[in-house]
């Protein structure tokens, strides 16, 4: 079982508290830290960062808190609390960016929650870093390197999003977390600063 660095698990720990708080405040959260479309009275700026806080329902959270665990502990493990503490807000940001341009662009007013933007961006560090590391598939049970595991489910949010088959998902804002993961770890490698 991995060990919880600190940021981890401080992200973990925050989460739980704002579903908690969730649960006891209805609605208000949600209207206030979620993240809503431009075009809505309801629209703020905290809320790039804030809806990565929220989530709708038990499974929600324990599953994107989970891959946390999963993908976070190591990656931060690797790069150290700083450097991974920048890293997931960049994904967070970046999801939360592409999502908005999505909503805009197709006139749906939103509210977006959950911290799947960041995790995704975590599996394509993860895949990045340590792509022959062996992950399992639920369904079927198949094992598989992460390099093809990450990029299987990064083409599989491409198509849902498109086509409109998952409706209610930010498939986009998933795909945004993954574009800021990459933007990230280029502009480190490009600057010379973290060549691992």
């Amino acid at each position: 079982m991995l060990a919880l660095p600190p940021v981890t698990r401080a992200i973990i720990i925050a989460n739980v508290i704002v579903f908690l708080l969730q649960q006891v405040t209805g609605t208000t959260l949600t209207a206030l830290l979620a993240l809503w479309s431009v075009g809505t009275p309801y629209f703020a700026p905290w809320q790039l960062l804030t809806y990565g806080f929220l989530h709708e329902g038990f499974a929600h959270i324990f599953f994107n808190m989970f891959a946390l665990y999963m993908f976070g502990a190591p990656l931060e493990m690797f790069w150290g609390g700083r450097r991974f503490a920048f890293y997931y807000t960049a994904c967070i940001l970046t999801a939360a960016a592409t999502e908005l341009v999505v909503l805009n662009a197709t006139e749906v007013g939103g509210p977006v929650l959950g911290a799947s933007g960041g995790v995704f961006g975590l599996l394509l560090a993860f895949a990045w870093y340590f792509p022959k590391q062996r992950l399992m598939l639920l369904f079927p049970p198949i094992p598989m390197p992460a390099w093809l595991f990450v990029t299987i489910y990064g083409g599989i949010e491409l198509v849902f999003g498109v086509t409109g088959v998952q409706p209610g998902v930010a498939h986009f804002a998933h795909l945004g977390g993954m574009l800021g993961g990459a933007l990230a770890i280029l502009y480190w490698r490009a600057r010379g600063r973290f060549t691992g």
